[in-house]
Order: C-alpha cells, then sequence, then structure tokens
C-alpha cells in the first residue's frame, strides 16, 4: 500500500486494507514497520498536541465496599456525585466482579485476536446489524484518519446471545463477565439515581441502562506511536460506560484542559458518563473526552461495556428531567431517542467533536 506514484488515494488504501479482513494486526504479522498514510494522525491530534498531558491530577478512586450500610453508602453516594460532576470519569475497586472473571475476559479477547487470520475473518464484518462482529475501526469509511485498533463486539441490546453465536474461544469468558456486569450495572443505575439527588430506582424506571453492548479492543504494538493514536479523542454515547483494562496503560482524560492518565489498576473497573446521562441530566453529570495512545509496549487489551436504553425504549424520546428543569434551569437539548442519537454519532465517526452539540437548543 505504499504510494509511489505522488498521487494519494485514500479511499483505495482504506478499501484494499478493509478487504484483508486482517486489521491493524494483520498489517504487524505481515512483517510492517510503518505506519500507513491512512492511519498517521496530524500532530495536533498526538500527544505532542497543545493541549497538555498533566500528571498533577488524578481520577476519582472510590470504594464500593460497605455500599450496604447506610453511613457509607452516603459517602459513597457524594463520591459518585461529585466525579460524574467535575471529572465524568471514576475508578472502581470492591464492584463484585471477580478478579478471575475479568482476567479470563483479557486473556480470551487476546485469543481471539492473536488466532490465525483465517480463523477471525469470518467474523468480520461492517454491518452494525451483525449481534458479533470483529473489525478495525467503526468508523473506517468515514473517519479521515483511522485508529491504530482492532475490535470485536457483542451486542446484548435485543436479549442474551445464542452461546453457539460467540466464537468459542472468548465464549465462556464474555458469558461470564457480562453476567456480572449486569449485576454491576443494577448497583451503579442505583448509586447515580441517589447521586442526582432522585428516587434511587429512578434511571432504572426510565431503562437508560437497561441493554449492553460489550466491545473488546486490541492494540497491537505499534512500529511508529508518535504517527498514530490508539483511540481518537471521543466521548461515548451511552448512557454509562463500564471499562475493563490491562496493565499496559495509554487511557487519557480530558480534565481542565489537560489530558490525564488514568493509569491501570488490577482489580479495578472504570465507569465514565456517556452523552446520553448528560443530556437527560442537563449537563448535571459531564460526558468528557478520552482517548488511547498508541504504543511500542503491548499489545493493549480493554473490554468497554457501553450501557443504553432497553432494545424496547429505542425510539423513546428522552430529554432533561423535567425535575431538573425550572425558569433559571432551562434545558439544554432537545428530545431524541438512541436510534436518532446513534444513527448521528456513526455518520460522523470519532472526529473529536461531541455529538451533543447537534441536540442543543440553542
Amino acid at each position: 500500500m505504499e504510494d509511489v506514484s505522488g498521487s494519494y488515494d485514500r479511499a483505495k488504501e482504506v478499501k484494499e486494507f478493509d478487504e484483508t479482513k486482517a486489521g491493524v494486526k494483520g498489517l504487524m504479522d505481515s512483517g510492517g514497520t510503518k505506519v500507513p498514510k491512512f492511519l498517521v494522525h496530524p500532530p495536533e491530534k498526538l500527544s505532542s498536541s497543545s493541549t497538555p498531558t498533566i500528571t498533577d491530577f488524578q481520577v476519582p478512586l472510590i470504594d464500593l465496599d460497605g455500599l450496604d450500610e447506610d453511613l457509607r453508602r452516603v459517602q459513597i453516594v457524594e463520591e459518585i456525585h461529585k466525579a460524574s460532576e467535575t471529572w465524568g470519569f471514576f475508578q472502581m475497586v470492591n464492584h463484585g466482579v471477580p478478579n478471575r472473571v475479568m482476567d479470563n475476559l483479557l486473556q480470551a479477547i487476546g485469543e481471539f485476536h492473536e488466532q490465525p487470520k483465517e480463523m477471525k475473518m469470518k467474523w468480520y464484518s461492517r454491518d452494525s446489524k451483525q449481534r458479533v462482529r470483529y473489525y478495525c475501526n467503526g468508523d473506517l469509511l468515514v473517519a479521515k484518519t483511522a485508529n491504530w485498533r482492532d475490535s470485536i463486539a457483542f451486542d446484548f441490546q435485543d436479549g442474551p446471545l445464542d452461546p453457539e453465536a460467540l466464537p468459542s474461544v472468548c465464549r465462556q469468558a464474555v458469558q461470564e463477565y457480562t453476567q456480572h456486569v449486569i449485576n454491576l450495572r443494577d448497583v451503579l443505575s442505583s448509586l447515580l439515581s441517589e447521586a442526582l439527588g432522585i428516587s434511587s430506582d429512578y434511571l432504572a424506571g426510565i431503562e437508560c441502562m437497561k441493554s449492553e453492548t460489550l466491545v473488546c479492543h486490541y492494540y497491537p504494538v505499534c512500529p511508529e506511536p508518535d504517527l498514530t493514536i490508539g483511540t481518537t479523542n471521543h466521548s461515548d454515547p451511552s448512557s454509562l460506560t463500564i471499562l475493563l483494562q490491562d496493565n499496559i496503560g495509554g487511557l487519557q482524560v480530558l480534565h481542565q484542559g489537560h489530558w490525564v492518565d488514568l493509569p491501570p489498576r488490577h482489580g479495578a473497573l472504570v465507569a465514565n458518563i456517556g452523552d446520553l446521562m448528560q443530556l437527560i441530566t442537563n449537563d448535571k453529570f459531564k460526558s468528557v473526552e478520552h482517548r488511547v495512545l498508541a504504543g511500542r509496549i503491548g499489545p493493549r487489551i480493554s473490554a468497554a461495556c457501553f450501557l443504553y436504553p432497553s432494545a424496547t425504549h429505542r425510539f423513546k424520546p428522552y430529554g432533561p428531567i423535567k425535575e431538573f428543569l425550572s425558569s433559571d434551569d432551562l434545558p439544554i437539548y432537545r428530545e431524541t431517542h438512541l436510534g436518532e442519537y446513534l444513527a448521528y454519532y456513526k455518520s460522523k465517526g470519532l472526529d473529536g467533536n461531541s455529538a451533543l452539540g447537534h441536540f442543543k437548543l440553542t
């Protein structure tokens, strides 16, 4: 895919790459030592950009131990409120998902992506309606520049998946992990409701965190990490995202105009507020930009569980919660539904701009 003619045809290069069905890992497996042009980002989008990285800030760490004790619960709710309001991110320990289950999932993700290409190709698809699909860059065909990562996604929004529909190499690990995450989802739904100052079953009642999509990312070692990025800066379209990451690092959160490292911690999970949560809370909770750097150490493996409205609520209009509105607090966003929001989000790709702006009333 080297440009020898002096004229560069990005569409042709992307098409040829996509047709290999081998992802960026395939570039490395074939002996690649250079990052292809369609993966090269402009300098201002990379770690050397004018937005500095800073180490003085720390993403909040919240211990969920003692959740059933009244005084301890009040403290945890306050910590979640503060983190969701100021950071949009927090790490969690003692969250109820066993270390064994998390470690097994990370290992299984690695085993899937490290199979021979021929073993993975049958799962490769750009059809977002496929409930299990392997792909490289969901926005590959619309983004100006691609990211250095491959993914396999499991869509549980329409209910449980037939075990036989899952790749055998990661079947058991995915099933076990998602069951534990469902339990954690229900806990966080109550805690976030209380943090908003409304009844503990409010978010459960409107079913804005009822279904899950698990997306498992694989970031191969990169030969030129200064030229590309693992994941472009973006916010998530979900109501909430629960992230499991391995020990490699590279995740950064934008806070007060600075990129802040979110270092891995064994046994911890990361939670971040998504766009839909910011919309329904009328900006009380913040959906914050984050990114993943490419690196020479790795591979880096992560699993993001995106929590969305239930399948039966896919076309239900969601707008700012009426309890938060007054003559002094007018709605910032118009009502939208999940189908409309995701369609717009996917159409623009991970371009570094929040999709929320499209839904603002003024």
